[in-house]
């Protein structure tokens, strides 16, 4: 049986229309590669759902895709 997978909207502070991602390492991979976070900044975005400056230049905002 496969497992549903969890989606995941990135939200970039005032861009109305989300990045959608399907694992937290897909987002993890492009947060360091395309945003340049540290991998500090990765951790609590994943944790906490949100980050902005000074850990961040930008505003981030995390959720999971509602069903």
């Amino acid at each position: 049986m496969t497992e549903a997978i969890v989606w995941l909207d990135l939200r970039v502070e005032d861009d109305p229309h989300p990045r959608r991602f399907d694992s937290p390492e897909t987002l993890r991979a492009y947060l360091t590669r395309i945003e340049r976070l540290t991998p500090d900044a990765v951790t609590r975005l994943l944790e906490q759902g949100e980050i902005g400056p000074p850990a961040a230049r930008r505003v981030y905002r995390l959720q999971p895709l509602q069903p």
